[in-house]
């Protein structure tokens, strides 16, 4: 098992940006693959980005895709999620998550360790 702690939140103004670090600890962090994911009022968790054990493979959600980037330090045991021109629409808790797979997945189901979670809030 893996602990994952998210910090970077806060509140921005729309057409702002933030960066969202999730910082591991117990396991070495290039034994998963990472996943990040949000959940905004109201609304059910959604997949946001995912990055592979050695970064090779990325994926973004469509509603994301060309604002946000994800990245990976694994020396430094910490996941990135590099948000710009964010939009009253991203208000949401943003999560990280571990899985054991090779490769990430926009199935929340496959992930196994999860961390608290990080308010983001964007202001019109």
């Amino acid at each position: 098992q893996v602990r994952l702690v998210e910090s970077g939140g806060g509140l921005v103004q729309a057409g702002g940006s933030l960066r969202l670090s999730c910082a591991a600890s117990g396991r070495a962090l290039s034994n998963y693959a990472m996943g990040w994911f949000r959940q905004g009022p109201g609304k059910e968790r959604e997949f946001v980005s995912t990055i592979s054990i050695y970064g090779g493979t990325i994926d973004y959600a469509d509603s994301v895709k060309g604002r946000f980037t994800i990245s990976r330090d694994n020396a430094k045991s910490t996941v990135y999620l590099q948000m710009n021109s964010l939009k009253p629409e991203d208000t949401a808790v943003y999560y990280c998550a571990a899985s054991t797979r090779v490769l990430g997945s926009r199935l929340s189901t496959v992930y196994d360790d999860w961390g608290q979670g990080t308010q983001v809030t964007v202001s019109s």
